[in-house]
């Protein structure tokens, strides 16, 4: 799920993209992934990533996009998406 924040002031990012893994290492593959098709595709490196050793919730940062790969429970527990309700579902 893509959430558009663009519309949102002092958002923290443009955009938020979400989804999960049905494991822990699941959730750290999708995030590693993501990570080498941005790279691959794009060249470009994320500025930061958070979550890596617990894997519950991995945050990958390139600025104007964040990608959240949540663990289930985890994603439910956050509501992201309903913390930003404001936002654009795209």
């Amino acid at each position: 799920m893509k959430l558009d924040l663009t519309n949102i002031d002092d958002s923290p990012t443009d955009y938020f993209i979400v989804c999960e893994g049905d494991s822990i290492t699941q959730v750290k593959s999708i995030s590693n992934r993501i990570t080498k098709r941005v790279r691959e595709e794009l060249g470009i490196s994320p500025n930061h990533v958070e979550g890596m050793t617990a894997s519950k919730w991995i945050l990958v940062d390139y600025f104007s996009t964040i990608v959240h790969v949540f663990y289930p429970e985890t994603r439910s527990h956050y509501d992201i998406e309903e913390l930003w309700s404001d936002a654009d579902i795209v």
